[in-house]
């Protein structure tokens, strides 16, 4: 076997929560962790889903951005994106 080559690895302390809710169609059940290694965005885990993305306020003005990310309606995307402002990354 050959050498690794790492481009990085790193340890660094994060914050995760953990949350769940209901939306008008569908459960979300999330964890969120909180770093500085992304530019102070937060990683944002769909469990049941089994996506992910990096998510900052920028990235919920992006139209379609949580619509392909975590593969949402824009319904259900909406509820995501008003949830997130409101709780997460105010």
């Amino acid at each position: 076997m050959t050498e690794r080559f790492f481009l990085y690895d790193d340890v660094e302390e994060t914050k995760t929560r953990f949350v769940s809710f209901m939306g008008d169609n569908q459960r979300f059940d999330l964890a969120i962790t909180k770093t500085d290694r992304h530019y102070g965005k937060s990683l944002v885990l769909d469990i049941q889903g089994g996506r992910f993305a990096i998510i900052g306020r920028d990235d919920l003005e992006e139209p379609g951005y949580l619509e392909h990310a975590f593969s949402l309606n824009e319904e259900d995307a909406q509820e995501l994106r008003e949830f997130l402002e409101e709780d997460v990354l105010s």
